[in-house]
């Protein structure tokens, strides 16, 4: 699955109308591994929410209220996204530094050097730093969908336990009124919940995502404008000067 088609995702476009999502850098990030500070800021809040949720007992009602446990491996799934998020914003943020410093390792001076040699050909110098700075982003999009699918997942079963609940009444008891009344919450509540929790999921994880991307899109923007600047003349390398 392409990252454009991701982005489609409903999470994903609310995620992109959020003030400042689309950047392509904010100015903390331009600091010293700033992007990995960000999201470390980010993860702080996450966690200090997750305990005061917590501490009001809404973890332990949560799982308890869902038999299909879909909710747990959405937050597992969020978990696991969100510290691989943070170890490629902190990959991200070495290489800011290595071209801001001008020193001779990383992807852009890769990049540098190779677009540097006569006759050399910058669109597929381009492809690999580019591939290099995005590819690693697909597999998480497509996990951070994986989430709202889980939680549409829920949905259709909790919808099914309340259709069974419903197809299996011949006839209205009022003594039964409360037990029928405990099955029928019981399917709506896992529908609910699962929903919710995906949708929540998706909606975090793709503002981390986003910022990535961002910050990708900055550094290979940057990469390629020293790389005009360098090359003789001022034009590309791979084609002639003048019009």
């Amino acid at each position: 699955m392409s990252t454009t088609s991701t982005h489609r995702m409903f999470g994903a476009l609310l995620v992109r109308r959020l003030p400042g999502a689309a950047r392509p850098s904010l100015n903390i990030e331009r600091a010293d591994q700033g992007l990995f500070l960000l999201w470390l800021a980010y993860m702080g809040l996450l966690v200090f929410a997750g305990w005061l949720l917590w501490q009001a007992g809404a973890w332990h009602r949560l799982v308890e209220a869902d038999p299909t446990h879909l909710t747990l491996v959405i937050v597992v799934l969020f978990i696991g996204c969100s510290l691989w998020t943070g170890q490629r914003a902190w990959e991200l943020g070495r290489q800011r530094s290595a071209l801001d410093a001008g020193r001779a390792q990383g992807w852009s001076s890769e990049f540098l050097q190779g677009t540097g040699q006569p006759g050399a050909d910058r669109a597929s110098w381009l492809q690999v730093l580019g591939e290099r700075a995005h590819g690693p982003h697909e597999m998480a999009w497509w996990l951070n969908g994986i989430q709202l699918k889980l939680g549409l997942l829920g949905k259709v079963i909790g919808f099914s336990i309340l259709a069974l609940q419903l197809g299996r009444m011949d006839s209205f008891d009022p003594s039964q009124s409360a037990q029928l009344l405990k099955s029928l919450t019981g399917g709506l509540g896992i529908a609910l919940l699962t929903t919710v929790t995906g949708l929540t999921g998706n909606i975090l994880l793709g503002l981390q995502l986003m910022r990535l991307d961002r910050f990708a899109d900055a550094l290979v923007a940057d990469a390629l404008a020293l790389s005009l600047k360098a090359a003789p003349g001022g034009h590309d390398g791979d084609r002639p000067a003048g019009p």
